[in-house]
C-alpha cells in the first residue's frame, strides 16, 4: 500500500448517494450500529440502496424499525447496547454468516458527569471504544468469512482533545471533563482501525476512521442549546460548514463501499479524502489527525488494554 495520501474526486459537499453511485452491494451483508438516528440513518440508507442487506443496530428497536420501514428494502432490526457488554454478547450469538460491512457508527458525547457504564467503564469511552471494540473482537470470524470485509470506525475531530490516558482510562484520579472523555474515546477509535487492519489484513480485513464533519443530530443532546446555537458559528470561523447528515454519512459510506479504497486500511479520513497529520491542535480543533492517534505502539497497547478491560 501506498504511503501518499488517499484523495477521491468527493470532498465537503458530497453525500452518501453521491460516492455510492454506480457501486452494486447485492450479496453484501452489512451492520450499521446507532442506524436509528442521524448519520447512521443516511448510512443504512446508502447501503440498502446499493443492494446491501442491512442490520440497524440499536438500542431503540421501535425506533429502529420505524427506520427501516422508511428505508424499505431489505433492512433488519437487533437490539445492541453498546455500555452494556451483556447486550454485545447477546448481539453476536444471534449473527449467522459472513459479515462484509460493520460500520461502528453508535456514539455518545460530552455526557455532563461521570457516569460508569454497566461494563464498569466511564460511559463515552465504555459506549464509544470498549463496546465496538468487543462486538468487532467477536464478530471477527464472519469478518473473515467474507472476500474483503471493511470496518469503519466513526471518529471526530474530538480526538485531537485528548490521547487515551492508558493510566486513568475511568476518572478515577484526574477531574472529570466531558470533553476530555470524549476526546480519549474517539482517540481510541482510530486506534482501533489502525491495529484492526495491522492484525487482521491476512484475513482481507481493513478498517479504518473517519470524522463525518459537524452535523447538528441526537449526539450533541448532552451540550445544551446555546453549544448547538454557536456550532455553525464556531465551523464558520475555521473556513468550513455545518452538514446535513446526507453530506455527513458520505465519508462513512466511501469507507464502506467505495471501490477507491479498496485495500485501503489504518487511516483517518475526513470530507472523503485522508486527512493530515498534525502536532498541535489548533484553535478551532475540526481537522487533521493527531499523530498520536495513528501511532501504532498505542494502538497496540489499546488493543491490549482493551482485552484486559472486556474480560
Amino acid at each position: 500500500m501506498s504511503d501518499s495520501p488517499i484523495t477521491t474526486p468527493f470532498g465537503h459537499e458530497s453525500t452518501a448517494a453521491d460516492v455510492i453511485a454506480g457501486v452494486d452491494l447485492s450479496g453484501k451483508r452489512a451492520i450499521v450500529t446507532g442506524g436509528a438516528s442521524g448519520i447512521g440513518i443516511e448510512t443504512a440508507r446508502a447501503l440498502a440502496g446499493a443492494g446491501a442487506e442491512v442490520t440497524l443496530a440499536v438500542r431503540d428497536t421501535a425506533a429502529g424499525e420505524r427506520v427501516a420501514a422508511d428505508i424499505g428494502g431489505n433492512v433488519s432490526v437487533a437490539r445492541l447496547d453498546l455500555s452494556d457488554l451483556f447486550s454485545v454478547d447477546d448481539f453476536v450469538a444471534a449473527w449467522r454468516g459472513p459479515l462484509d460491512i460493520l460500520v461502528n457508527n453508535a456514539g455518545v458525547m460530552a455526557v455532563q458527569d461521570l457516569v460508569i457504564a454497566p461494563s464498569g467503564h466511564e460511559l463515552q469511552f465504555a459506549t464509544n471504544h470498549l463496546g465496538h471494540f468487543a462486538l468487532t473482537i467477536c464478530l471477527h470470524e464472519a469478518l473473515a468469512a467474507a472476500d474483503g470485509a471493511r470496518i469503519v470506525s466513526v471518529s471526530s475531530s474530538g480526538h485531537l482533545r485528548s490521547p487515551v490516558i492508558f493510566d486513568d482510562i475511568d476518572f478515577a484520579f484526574r477531574e472529570y471533563d466531558p470533553f476530555a472523555a470524549y476526546g480519549q474515546s474517539k482517540t481510541a477509535n482510530v486506534l482501533f482501525a489502525v491495529e484492526a487492519t495491522r492484525r487482521w489484513a491476512d484475513d482481507g480485513i481493513v478498517a479504518n476512521a473517519l470524522m463525518p464533519g459537524g452535523i447538528l443530530t441526537a449526539l450533541q443532546r448532552h451540550l445544551g442549546e446555546q453549544y448547538q446555537a454557536g456550532a455553525d458559528e464556531r465551523f464558520r470561523r475555521a473556513g468550513s460548514r455545518l452538514k446535513t447528515a446526507e453530506q455527513g454519512a458520505a465519508t462513512s459510506v466511501l469507507l464502506a463501499a467505495s471501490p477507491l479504497v479498496d485495500g485501503v486500511g489504518g487511516r483517518y479520513f475526513e470530507d472523503c479524502n485522508e486527512a493530515t497529520v498534525v502536532d498541535h491542535r489548533d484553535e478551532f480543533g475540526i481537522s487533521g489527525v493527531a499523530s498520536y492517534a495513528l501511532d501504532p505502539a498505542n494502538a497496540e497497547r489499546l488493543w491490549d488494554v482493551s482485552l484486559k478491560l472486556i474480560g
